[in-house]
């Protein structure tokens, strides 16, 4: 049971900086931000949980059961995350590439402590074990200041596939196209820095600032960090009503008003962007059909332009209506990973670029988001993302494009840059 009461707030912005610097005291912290970008699916203006009461934390072996069972007995609000390896628990693969994070494959948490900002109305939900420190607690979050950022090394920033590698490989992806193997492919490569000493609330505010994508998370488990940026929505359930939002489809934004329309107006029309969307929009038509009420999955939206501070997307919206006789575990289980991600026919695409890419995915290219007592749930596609291990003291992140039968290799490299430039900015 939890206790709830609402404050108005004068000031969401500056409370939001405030509330973010106060959790950094607790062992597990997460904070969506939809930085006020307008989206018809939005539930709140900026969501923050912390310290766990109970957890979950596992490996791909059995995941889904296990995430069942916990949502199940606690039908609490749950927060966390599911790593692009539990792929494993759905089919026959496996994950053999370099691990330089660490991660668990799954990881949730039941938070004592629930702030939710809607407008300028504050929701707080606390567990009856520390309603009494509600107060407390938020005299001390109006109170708190700009923590001490303590100085950093620079970072040396490594590329995993270099260019050569890089283009190698590509066309060894548009061989597998070619014969047959596959049509579309989500290939991606790591950048990295060893001996990496950051501090990841002020990477998380210097990245979102300069991205305020409607999706963006900072993330901690003890000394494991995912600090995103991301634009894309992967699964959101509001009764039995669910929503998906991949995206295909990037172009450059510019500071001049007349060239930026024009990146826009080019995305729209580009042959290869709006058939890589199209075809990941019918593989996500066919995964929400696996657990949806007979002849209710609809392309809402097909191949839309949205507008972020770094790139234009194109985005489609598949939704569906829940078959009652599946649980909310089994739309996730039956649609993991998204199909943005992976690419067509999925199981196919993802043993060819497991064998192709250099570094095991983990969080990267899987989803983070929540779960409500009463059985909705929203999550993200963590991209545009910093990880960072403090123990192993280890940053990454990495970036993909879509491969198709249109696509040339040295295009796709520089997609990759250009998605790559928010998080090299930050870092360096």
């Amino acid at each position: 049971m939890r206790v709830s009461i609402t404050k108005p707030i004068s000031n969401p912005e500056q409370f939001k900086q405030q509330l973010l610097n106060w959790a950094q005291q607790f062992r597990e912290v997460i904070f969506l931000d939809s930085n006020s970008y307008p989206q018809e699916y939005s539930s709140f203006d900026f969501l923050l949980a912390v310290d766990a009461f109970t957890s979950l934390k596992t490996d791909f072996q059995n995941a889904f059961e296990d995430l069942k069972q916990y949502q199940q007995t606690t039908k609490d609000w749950l927060f966390g995350y599911l790593s692009y390896d539990l792929k494993n628990d759905v089919e026959d693969l496996k994950s053999n590439n370099f691990d330089g994070l660490d991660f668990p494959d799954l990881f949730f948490f039941q938070p004592k402590k629930i702030f939710a900002l809607k407008g300028n109305q504050l929701e707080i939900q606390y567990l009856l074990l520390c309603d009494d420190e509600m107060e407390d607690d938020f005299i001390e979050i109006v109170k708190s200041h700009k923590l001490k950022v303590e100085s950093a090394e620079s970072i040396k920033i490594e590329q995993r596939i270099s260019r050569d590698l890089y283009i190698q490989k590509v066309n060894k992806m548009l061989e597998h196209i070619h014969i047959g193997d596959m049509y579309e492919a989500n290939f991606c490569m790591e950048f990295f820095a060893e001996n990496a000493e950051i501090n990841p609330l002020e990477k998380f505010k210097k990245l979102n600032e300069i991205s305020q994508a409607p999706f963006s998370i900072f993330f901690k488990n003890h000394k494991q960090y995912l600090l995103s940026a991301s634009p894309e929505r992967y699964l959101k359930k509001i009764e039995d009503k669910i929503i998906s939002q991949p995206i295909k489809g990037t172009s450059k934004r510019f500071l001049d008003p007349e060239e930026d329309q024009k990146s826009k107006e080019y995305l729209e029309s580009d042959t290869k962007e709006r058939a890589e969307n199209i075809m990941i929009t019918d593989l996500v038509r066919n995964d929400l059909s696996h657990t949806a009420q007979k002849g209710s999955v609809e392309v809402t939206e097909l191949c839309k332009i949205y507008s972020f501070l770094q790139v234009h997307q194109m985005i489609s919206t598949i939704t569906s209506k829940l078959d009652a006789q599946y649980s909310l575990i089994d739309v996730l289980k039956t649609t993991f990973p998204m199909g943005s991600m992976t690419g067509a026919p999925k199981i196919s695409v993802m043993k060819i670029i497991e064998n192709l890419e250099e570094t095991k995915r983990g969080l990267y290219s899987g989803a983070v988001g929540y779960f409500t007592p009463e059985g909705d749930f929203d999550f993200n596609v963590v991209i545009r993302s910093i990880l960072y291990n403090q123990d192993k003291k280890y940053v990454s992140f990495s970036v993909g494009s879509a491969i198709t039968s249109l696509s040339i290799p040295e295009k796709e490299y520089e997609e990759c840059l250009l998605k790559a430039k928010a998080m090299h900015e930050v870092l360096q």
